[in-house]
């Protein structure tokens, strides 16, 4: 068996680079419409207090990976992140395995990379009030990723706990805490729900026209969205696979038309339209994709390898 690679969770977090990252996430997503990528349900074995996920796929250019995933949302009261991961890459032409690398951070980053495309794509061209709802992993991940698609004046942060969003605020000159989610949302050009909620945190009435609105991950538990935001706005996904049942799909997508849904890479691609009018209202819902994983470890593991970086072990 040939070497592998060990890549701690500070060395991806140097390595792994935010904008190129957006560029590899387009490129993956045009794979994923056009059919060139395998990537089967995602599935999950079940603890009293969480879940393991399994999130295995291939990416042309990228490779053949797996990522474990456990989603624990008590982990917050312990000090610990409610999403942790490792990835594994391996050989595409011969299977091998090639490195075991630290997925917390790519998780973490690749999903706000996501929500910054979606943004990119469909946000109007002169929006500069960004709104951020949650003031966790997601909420800090957000905030570095979204400003590099918009020239954003205003940055409002809000959380469910006050002292966490006037400390996500803080890492931002532009950035400023609001006492509540509706204060926040109102008025905003982009507004991003980064909560593990298992209730709906936001009303569509609380958008403005033209506003853009991303909302990450599955929320095993319960919506994240409110129905009307789904079903009243033009939706956005990574893949139509999201409209499956949890913990495949995401829970805001249950019962509706797969067709309702636009993929990303048929945006990227010409093949469906984006934004339609300066007053439509687009949402982006994010439920996690192994082609996101895949992209972003490819660029980890190639520039550690031109760089020296990771323990080298054999098995």
């Amino acid at each position: 068996m040939p070497d592998l690679l060990l890549i701690s969770q500070a060395e991806v977090e140097r390595l792994l680079d935010l904008d190129e990252l957006l560029d590899a996430l387009s490129a993956a997503f045009v794979e994923l419409t056009a059919g060139n990528t395998s990537v089967p349900p995602r599935i999950a074995a079940r603890s009293q207090d969480g879940l393991l996920g399994v999130m295995p796929g291939y990416l042309p250019g990228a490779g053949l990976e797996v990522k474990l995933v456990t989603v624990f949302p008590g982990n917050h009261d312990h000090g610990l992140p409610g999403h942790q991961a490792l990835i594994a890459l391996f050989d595409p032409d011969t299977g091998s395995p090639l490195a075991i690398m630290d997925g917390t951070y790519i998780t973490a980053t690749r999903t706000a990379g996501a929500a910054a495309l979606s943004t990119r794509l469909l946000a109007r061209e002169d929006a500069t009030v960004l709104a951020i709802l949650g003031a966790g992993v997601q909420g800090h991940a957000h905030l570095e990723a979204l400003p590099r698609v918009r020239d954003f004046k205003e940055i409002r942060v809000a959380s469910r706990n006050q002292e966490h969003a006037l400390a996500l605020a803080s890492s931002s000159p532009r950035a400023r805490a609001l006492e509540s989610f509706e204060e926040a949302a109102r008025g905003a050009d982009v507004v991003c729900c980064c909560t593990d909620a298992a209730e709906p945190i936001l009303e569509l009435a609380w958008l403005k026209p033209g506003a853009h609105l991303t909302s990450v991950g599955s929320n095993f538990q319960g919506p994240e969205l409110d129905r009307a935001s789904v079903e009243r706005a033009s939706l956005f996904v990574e893949s139509r696979a999201g409209f499956l049942p949890p913990p495949a799909g995401s829970a805001e997508l249950q019962g509706l038309d797969p067709e309702s849904g636009t993929e990303l890479g048929e945006v990227i691609a010409g093949a469906r339209p984006g934004r339609r009018s300066p007053e439509e209202i687009t949402v982006y819902k994010s439920m996690g994709h192994a082609v996101e994983d895949a992209a972003a470890a490819a660029l980890v593991y190639r520039r550690a390898l031109s760089e020296g970086v990771g323990q080298t072990v054999r098995i």
